[in-house]
């Protein structure tokens, strides 16, 4: 479970670096989503995996013998995705500011253009 885990965050990481690196500003902002999404993921698993066990056992006899998972990633995973939301949205304003100030989605403002040789 450990090994899919890790490849499905590298590939997150791979695809937000990729997209980030590209000239259009939706394409960025989906980038930077992926990288937030990721980090949520890796956040999360530092929390142990323990399949078919309770998050939080109540009673002191169950918690000393059994594994729980740690409490602490989920909660700051939870306020992570509130602040990328927030981010998100505020982005997605800029990007829109942006068009309508210069008429083009590229991050520089400016259309390239493409030579056929």
């Amino acid at each position: 479970m450990e090994f899919i885990l890790a490849i499905a965050i590298g590939i997150l990481f791979a695809s937000g670096i990729w997209l980030v690196l590209r000239p259009r500003s939706f394409q960025v902002i989906i980038g930077l989503m992926l990288l937030s999404y990721a980090t949520n993921l890796f956040i999360f698993i530092t929390g142990k995996l323990a399949i078919n066990q309770p998050a939080f056992t109540f009673s002191e006899a169950a918690a000393a013998t059994e594994l729980f998972t740690d409490p602490l990633p989920q909660a700051l995973v939870l306020t992570a995705i509130v602040i990328g939301f927030a981010t998100t949205a505020l982005y997605l304003v800029v990007l829109l500011g942006s068009r309508g100030l210069t008429g083009t989605d590229h991050v520089d403002g400016k259309e390239r253009e493409v030579t056929h040789e």
